[in-house]
């Protein structure tokens, strides 16, 4: 009915080519127009403004030979004060989009390792950004947004890098590990010097406390029963110790058998070698 009454009508966010006999004449933006064909105007037409996208993905190889399927998506929109140009410059305008992005990626990549094509994909999206820029804006096209999405290598390369990396990761471990065991060790050692230093400090006081006492003892008998000399109280305590030792061995569940030489005659010679081995020890505190 629209256009037997020559009207049109143009949806908003598009704009209408319009031609007289075959030739172009004006540019329409959205709302209703009137068209009288039978003066040789049409419609040749609609471009939409919307910013529309396009996903390319394109195959190249690193600088370190791995070839990679590098993902770009192409945010692009026709310009409304050259609708004329992007109406009839381009025929497949994608396809022209398309042939850049893979000129500009097979220009790239080639001279990055795997490693830095993942870290300068950023680099890489502005370079084909900039590159359509210049190409497209000769065609009434202006583009929004150029973004790698998506670098894949190849599924051995990846599997390889997966098993670097837990590699890596175990060695890790493994070392934090062996720095563990060490500190433990360490911290044991240092424990069992400790102890050790103690139980010294423990028997040294416990002999001190020994000659102290016998000391003592030797000095009390020699006030308390006159004519007796140092030697002879010394001898009766030591021998009298002796004794008390012998009887505890005894009386013990879990003491093996002793064997020493035993008779009237050996008692000086053991009281003899207990005073010397005393004294030796008090010495060499």
């Amino acid at each position: 009915m629209g256009q037997a009454l020559c009207c049109i009508q143009v949806g908003q966010s598009k704009v209408a080519i319009k031609e007289t006999f075959g030739k172009f004449d004006d540019v329409l933006e959205p709302g209703c127009h009137c068209l009288p064909w039978c003066f040789g105007r049409k419609i040749a037409g609609h471009l939409s403004l919307r910013v529309q996208q396009l996903d390319v993905r394109c195959e190249t190889k690193t600088k370190d030979n791995v070839f990679v399927n590098v993902v770009a998506s192409i945010q692009y929109r026709a310009l409304a004060e050259k609708a004329a140009d992007a109406f009839y410059k381009l025929s497949n305008t994608r396809a022209q989009i398309q042939a850049y992005v893979f000129d500009v990626i097979r220009a790239s990549v080639p001279k990055l390792n795997l490693d830095d094509t993942f870290e300068q994909k950023n680099d890489i999206a502005k370079a084909v950004e900039n590159e359509l820029e210049k190409a497209m804006s000769h065609y009434g096209y202006e583009i929004v947004q150029t973004l790698i999405v998506d670098i894949v290598p190849d599924e051995r390369v990846k599997k390889a890098m997966n098993e670097i990396n837990a590699a890596a990761r175990l060695r890790l471990a493994a070392n934090e590990k062996a720095e563990a065991d060490k500190i433990l060790q360490i911290k044991r050692a240092e424990g069992e010097a400790e102890s050790k230093y103690l139980a010294g400090l423990g028997i040294a006081r416990q002999r001190q406390a020994i000659v102290d006492g016998l000391r003592d003892s030797v000095l009390a008998f020699s006030v308390n029963v006159p004519g007796t000399t140092s030697k002879d109280v010394m001898d009766m305590v030591l021998v009298t110790q002796y004794f008390d030792t012998m009887k505890e061995i005894g009386a013990s569940s879990k003491s093996s058998a002793v064997f020493i030489p035993h008779g009237p005659g050996a008692v000086k010679d053991i009281a003899t070698q207990i005073r010397d081995g005393l004294l030796q020890a008090s010495a060499r505190q």
